[in-house]
């Protein structure tokens, strides 16, 4: 669906301001764990959550009724909990409080991935993107026509996972709606995913190995250059793929038939070599009870392995789809907890932090079971903030 507006959508932002914790802090070193200090997860990631105005009455107006001022207020409140997300040589995270020109009804299908208008709502501040020195969280909040807002996070991911963002989210949004205390308390026990002594490398780890191939097909392809699409499976879409495996595997899950659908479909349109090797790999959590780990509900930091599996691309586009969701499945069975333990020791033992594969490595998160996010007092996704109903998108 195309986004039904005929003029040009802007928004206007003030200056980037630090927020600082509402309260002192500790003054104190913290390690990353091995897990988090990889290479890997050295980068900044966006995230924007989209809010409706569900309220009958206009648009708050009234600054203790404005999003922008009660989101600094508890964030700054949150902040004294998760104090670490203010580290830096300068204490605090960057805000910016923007105006937008348009209602979100006018933005239609854009709010899909790859969202056209990421760079208005949310805004990379010069200077703020490196890894040291720079701030640990970027948020802008952008207020909508229509009375909602968006709220943007930009974060950088060897502080936390997706759950942990979310666990940080959540204590913003109680701090909003005036709670005196949390319903999660943030813990820092890095040392849980830190390399043992000695270190013991007992897994093989694919995912850190990079692919070589005669083909210079992945060298020689500008990512930019790529097409990049949103596609809805719904329950219609997911029984037909289902229907083409066999019986054995048509217990599959439901991110393990997409994921094996667009690995293989993927490859197929990349006009690979047959001969060359490709990789699958998935972000797979420890914070399942299945691994034994004994991770802290208030934990934060990244816990999470990318366990990966090769096929020959000949094999993986001429097989029938259930060669890949069985490969998919193999995947996901090399997560446990020797298994995150062996890629913690393998950080130790190599010391230059390995990033993983890039070349031919197909790489997949699931979100879908992130928990939703509360801003008040929910009554089929609609909630209570600042003097207005929202609804979140």
């Amino acid at each position: 669906m195309a986004p039904k507006f005929s003029q040009v959508l802007s928004v206007t932002r003030q200056a980037p301001e630090l927020i600082v914790p509402a309260r002192p802090t500790p003054r104190e070193l913290k390690q990353l764990s091995d897990i988090d200090d990889q290479e890997s997860f050295r980068f900044h990631i966006p995230v924007i959550f989209l809010y409706k105005n569900k309220s009958a009455s206009s648009p708050p107006v009234l600054k203790e009724k404005d999003p922008v001022n009660v989101i600094k207020e508890a964030i700054s409140e949150a902040l004294v909990y998760y104090y670490p997300f203010a580290g830096r040589l300068i204490e605090g995270i960057l805000f910016l409080e923007a105006e937008a020109n348009f209602k979100l009804e006018q933005l239609g299908g854009a709010i899909q991935s790859p969202c056209p208008y990421l760079e208005q709502l949310t805004y990379n501040v010069p200077g703020s993107e490196g890894i040291l020195g720079c701030p640990l969280l970027l948020i802008q909040v952008t207020r909508l026509m229509c009375g909602g807002f968006t709220l943007a996070i930009r974060f950088n991911h060897t502080m936390c996972d997706a759950s942990g963002l979310v666990q940080f989210v959540k204590t913003i949004e109680e701090m909003a709606r005036g709670a005196n205390t949390l319903s999660i308390f943030p813990v820092w026990q890095w040392e849980r995913l830190c390399a043992r002594n000695p270190p013991q490398v007992t897994s093989v780890h694919l995912e850190y190995e990079e692919i070589n191939n005669n083909s210079d097909t992945f060298i020689t392809t500008n990512p930019n250059e790529m097409d990049h699409k949103s596609f809805y499976f719904g329950p219609k879409e997911v029984r037909v793929l289902k229907n083409q495996l066999p019986l054995h595997l048509r217990n599959c899950s439901t991110f393990e038939l997409l994921a094996a659908c667009m690995w293989r479909c993927r490859t197929i349109a990349l006009q690979l070599d047959p001969k060359d090797t490709v990789q699958f790999s998935c972000l797979v959590t420890a914070r399942a009870k299945d691994y034994k780990m004994d991770i802290p509900s208030g934990y934060y930091g990244n816990a999470v392995a990318f366990p990966a599996v090769h096929s020959k691309v000949g094999a993986l586009c001429n097989n029938p789809l259930g060669y890949a969701v069985a490969l998919v499945k193999k995947a996901k069975a090399e997560m446990s907890e020797e298994h995150i333990r062996s890629a913690a020791d393998l950080m130790e033992v190599k010391g230059r932090r390995p990033r993983h594969a890039i070349k031919g490595n197909y790489i997949v998160s699931d979100l879908s079971k992130v928990p939703k996010r509360r801003w008040g007092d929910w009554d089929s996704h609609t909630y209570t903030f600042a003097g207005a109903e929202y609804e979140e998108i």
